[in-house]
């Protein structure tokens, strides 16, 4: 690959995303998906065909390929970058496979705290994670500017329950009794997690990400007291620490908190030092806007299944959203990500309800 330098980055065109982040005023809302590089796209699907899933990953070519495919198709206001939360635990010693049907698995996983002793302690990102690093570079650049490009990492929590479960879970009772069983243990493993992540969101923005999201996709299974001790603390802590060596550097990144079914800590998670929390479909917008108090952007949060629902429906239901959230400090996206069966039309429709609605929405103020 030719890696340019990550300076020479064309202009962005479209800001839109950045400015609603940090609360300006923008023309329309802006909208991107979770999971919008995806099984839903036929493109997506043939790109992938054969290949394993964690050697796409280590492909900057194909991350790149498949960041930008929604974006030939769709008006979305952001790329994020196609990459898997799990490569941090692999980065840190951890066998981890795509099983077709199963999906991911640790073969071998964290069973007791002796097993920390087989991680590694001192991760260097830029060997183990070049390949992210690489993608992000390669996109920016493809990007030409078009919007901008957003890096991502899984929280602690979320990777601590991966590594013990040895893949999904619906009760995470594994991982959780290490919370109750073993409790100093716990938090040296997310201490360590966190260590990790925090070098590489660095690493990322340096090889040209514009934005960051922290995904704690197994938030709600822990309830407030735990929620506090063993994920807040290390959101806080990654966010704290990301923009404190960025503000050195004279950068200033936006940052994405988004804590699947923790709607119990939507106040203390917009106190966590992001400009953004994304919030999933269980909790009203009006609500959010006056429990964060207009300390935050959100973002979110049409449950993904509505676009099952015909266009027109789609239209209303962003529309009520809108109305809902609010225009300023607001970026549309769906609760959760998009699901393999989706059809991309429908998917077309909720990024065009959304400019068209918004727009109207700001003109008539």
């Amino acid at each position: 690959i030719i890696c340019r330098n990550p300076k020479d980055f064309p202009q962005l065109k479209n800001d839109t995303f950045l400015r609603a982040a940090r609360g300006e005023e923008t023309q329309h809302v802006p909208v991107w998906c979770m999971r919008q590089a995806g099984r839903y796209l036929p493109e997506f699907r043939e790109s992938r065909a054969g290949k394993d899933f964690f050697e796409t990953c280590r492909s900057p070519e194909a991350c790149c390929e498949l960041t930008l495919q929604p974006l030939r198709r769709f008006s979305f206001d952001a790329a994020i970058i196609f990459s898997d939360i799990l490569v941090v635990p692999q980065a840190m010693g951890m066998d981890v496979q795509m099983v077709p049907g199963k999906g991911p698995t640790f073969p071998d996983p964290l069973k007791d705290p002796e097993d920390l002793q087989r991680l590694r302690v001192k991760v260097d990102v830029n060997t183990e994670l070049g390949y992210v690093f690489r993608a992000i570079t390669l996109t920016r650049h493809k990007l030409e500017g078009k919007v901008p490009l957003i890096g991502f990492t899984g929280a602690p929590w979320t990777l601590m329950s991966y590594m013990i479960e040895g893949g999904g879970s619906n009760t995470h009772s594994k991982a959780k009794r290490w919370l109750y069983q073993h409790p100093e243990a716990s938090h040296m493993l997310l201490r360590m997690l966190t260590d990790v992540i925090v070098e590489y969101l660095l690493g990322q923005v340096a090889a040209g990400a514009q934005a960051l999201q922290v995904f704690e996709s197994h938030a709600g299974i822990l309830g407030p007291a735990e929620f506090k001790e063993f994920s807040l603390l290390y959101l806080r802590d990654i966010a704290r620490r990301v923009k404190d060596k960025l503000k050195e550097d004279g950068q200033d990144v936006p940052m994405i908190v988004f804590a699947k079914d923790a709607h119990y800590g939507v106040e203390d998670l917009s106190q966590s030092h992001y400009e953004v929390v994304g919030l999933d479909w269980t909790i009203d917008p009006r609500s959010a806007r006056e429990r964060t108090g207009g300390k935050v952007s959100l973002q979110g949060n049409m449950d993904p299944c509505a676009l099952y629902a015909p266009k027109e429906r789609i239209s209303d239901i962003v529309h009520k959203m809108l109305e809902g959230f609010g225009t300023r400090g607001y970026i549309a996206n769906l609760g959760h990500g998009l699901y393999p069966d989706m059809d991309p039309e429908h998917v077309g429709a909720f990024v065009q309800a959304v400019h068209k609605h918004s727009k109207q929405m700001i003109e008539q103020k």
